[in-house]
């Protein structure tokens, strides 16, 4: 096959050390794979924002291609392989093409992120490297307690200082010289891909991932802060939190290089490792600056994204942030309908059963819990906890006892008949007296893995991620106030998801913040939406000041770049205009809760614009239809036909009858965007085609 050499330019600034890589289509662009990608040389003789490369393509076929900003490092052991961090890098649905035609082509790319004149760049994911993050808030109580009489009254600002490394003896002599490295890579001993920056949010707005002033910032008693540190080596960082008096008056000396600092708490990353956690608190002592005696003590909350293992995210596609805007889309609460929900639908929740029946009733997406097994099944079930029945001496009676979901084995919970939890209070056992055998399709507790085969492929998936959360009186949904790693429990849904979900629509979601930042951080390709109860009359407050109502959820969404909000109704019904709010900073908005069964409700949020509802009786609702997907999916392939038609008709060169044309002459699609190859492109999946 003859090819082409093709020299690629790009502009674009860059950080010390960091390069502008290209990663595309082809064996030659490294098939979309980072790790493969081929970085570009700057072109010094220009003002340092000119990176070029020359590859060679195959003639006459078309690649498409991205470029991304990061680091390329070399492997601290000899003959180990590159690691690559990606920093940015560009998102546009579709991505740049080119159809080599001759023997040298130039093509100037002009300016990195921007194509097509529109500028869409995102933020990288944890590709090898790992988040540490550090929180200081009033979620339980002050995180600062004062015990020196002599600051008792004093306000502090708080700067967080990374000193370095914990090292093990002296440090070995390099054994690559500077000069021997591969020019396409850097050294890791070398290179400070360490980074540290500060994050800000609260009811009132947010301020996210930006460097700190000299002395910091003031702790406020409404307002989230946290330092993200992202690094190579998160086992081995020394870090202070430096206390400066705000109110600096007496207490500051003339000619003080550090005007007002009065303490310092010391932070050791490798004591995460040593206490087995990646989330817990931490209380350190703050040592005053001019004796060895402590003025108090500083609670920091602390949380490690690490990235999945042996899973590699390609870059073909991204739909963390991009939303196709149409009419609200019709949720199927559990499937077909909650089965506590009044007049709920005959089908059971939470089964193959149900989300076949809301597919076949027009539903855009099913929504559902998931949760791991004690064998690490990913299953899906709304409740933390279920009932086991165990039969009394008289042999004719059942008692029920409530079991952690968790604690059971996938083989067990297929074994067992449901009952839910309330049934222990109203002493409800008619399914556990039921011996009929369950069909296959509605069996409780069925796996992700076999809803991804069972469920038509244009129906989407809004999978809620099930987690703990703490209400303020201090008490834990289901009784359980510890679960599974958080790193473990997504990087095995997480794998399921990406390795499963082919072209199928995925909107993820949680209750819980951390969840939600950890989904974004591990993976490029998939949306998440925070979920949140606002200020409620039905449900408990919750301790988490992130969670505590729908102003301070925006914020929290836009601080951590997610897709939107999936709100409750009970608060969007009573100030509607959160809707539009949330629209105008950005953020997709759903809404959930059992006032959305209610159709006027339903017509009330539809009209102020809400992008998906989700509630129970969709199939009473909606009646037997294709859903919006499916509609455009025909629309489009009507379109196809139709021109294809007409350039056959007798009225041009070709033979093809007219007839060959949609005789109903089909209505235009609605207005998409193509993703090459005439593939229409779904919000928040694949191609639907």
């Amino acid at each position: 096959m003859e090819t082409t050499e093709v020299t690629l330019a790009v502009r674009g600034e860059t950080a010390p050390g960091e390069v502008i890589a290209v990663v595309g289509s082809c064996e030659a662009l490294g098939s979309w794979c980072h790790k493969r990608a081929i970085p570009l040389q700057l072109n010094v003789g220009n003002d340092g924002t000119f990176w070029s490369r020359t590859i060679t393509l195959p003639r006459g076929l078309e690649f498409k291609y991205r470029y991304f900003q990061g680091f390329f490092l070399e492997s601290k052991n000899a003959g180990g392989s590159c690691q690559v961090i990606v920093n940015k890098w560009e998102t546009h649905q579709r991505p740049r093409t080119m159809t080599p035609t001759e023997s040298h082509m130039n093509p100037d790319d002009g300016q990195f992120g921007t194509h097509g004149g529109v500028a869409c760049v995102d933020s990288g994911w944890l590709t090898c490297q790992t988040e540490v993050r550090l929180r200081l808030h009033h979620s339980r109580s002050a995180p600062v307690s004062i015990t020196k009489k002599k600051f008792k009254k004093s306000r502090f600002r708080i700067k967080l200082n990374l000193v370095g490394y914990e090292e093990e003896g002296e440090e070995e002599e390099e054994s690559v010289e500077e000069d021997q490295l591969s020019p396409d890579t850097i050294s890791l001993h070398t290179t400070n891909t360490t980074t540290l920056e500060i994050s800000m949010i609260s009811s009132d707005g947010y301020k996210s991932r930006h460097s700190q002033p000299d002395c910091g910032y003031p702790l406020d008693p409404s307002r989230w802060t946290e330092y993200t540190i992202k690094t190579m080596d998160p086992d081995n960082l020394e870090l202070t939190f430096e206390f400066f008096e705000e109110d600096m008056g007496e207490h500051v000396v003339q000619g003080d290089p550090q005007p007002g600092h009065v303490g310092t708490a010391c932070l050791l990353s490798s004591s995460f490792a040593e206490n087995g956690k990646d989330s817990g608190v931490a209380t350190l002592p703050i040592m005053g600056r001019n004796s060895r005696l402590t003025i108090g003590k500083v609670r920091v909350d602390y949380l490690v994204i690490r990235p999945i293992p042996g899973l590699h995210c390609d870059m073909n596609a991204s739909f963390t942030r991009y939303w196709r805007k149409r009419s609200a889309l019709d949720v199927g609460h559990r499937g077909a309908g909650s089965t506590q929900a009044a007049k709920h639908h005959k089908v059971q929740e939470n089964t193959i059963a149900s989300f076949k029946s809301a597919a076949n009733h027009g539903a855009a997406y099913v929504e559902f819990d998931v949760h791991l097994s004690r064998d690490s099944v990913p299953i899906v079930y709304h409740d933390l906890t279920c009932c086991i029945s165990t039969k009394k001496k008289d042999k004719k009676s059942l008692e029920l006892i409530e079991v952690p979901v968790k604690d059971l084995t996938f083989d067990q919970l297929q074994l067992l008949k449901l009952a839910h939890a309330t049934a222990i209070k109203s002493n409800d056992l008619k399914d556990m007296l039921d011996d009929e055998d369950e069909v296959d399709d509605q069996q409780p507790f069925p796996s992700l893995s076999q809803i991804f085969q069972a469920v038509p492929e244009n129906v989407g998936f809004n999978i809620e991620l099930k987690w703990i959360c703490q209400s303020k009186d201090g008490s834990w949904d289901g009784n359980l106030s510890t679960y599974f790693n958080m790193n473990t429990f997504l990087d095995i849904i997480l794998t399921c998801v990406l390795q499963m979900a082919g072209q199928r629509r995925i909107v993820f979601s949680c209750f819980d913040p951390d969840v939600c930042s950890m989904v974004r951080q591990k993976q490029n390709k998939y949306p998440i939406l925070f979920l949140t109860q606002g200020i409620s009359d039905i449900y408990p407050a919750l301790m988490d000041i992130r969670c505590q109502s729908t102003q301070v959820a925006m914020s929290f969404a836009q601080s951590e770049n997610i897709l939107g909000i999936s709100a409750h109704a009970e608060e969007l019904l009573k100030s509607p205009g959160f809707i539009q709010e949330a629209q105008t900073k950005g953020l997709v908005v759903f809404c959930w809760g059992e006032d959305n069964n209610n159709h006027d409700n339903r017509n009330i949020l539809r009209e102020q614009g809400i992008n998906g509802l989700i509630y129970d009786r969709i199939c009473e609702d909606l009646g037997e239809q294709p859903n919006v997907f499916k509609v455009e999916e025909q629309h489009s392939l009507r379109e196809v036909i139709s021109d294809e038609a007409r350039m056959n008709c007798p009225c041009s060169p070709y033979t093809i009858p007219c007839s060959a044309a949609d005789p109903c002459g089909a209505p235009p699609a609605a207005a998409t965007e193509s993703n090459g190859g005439g593939s229409v492109e779904s919000d928040s999946g694949l191609s639907s085609s």
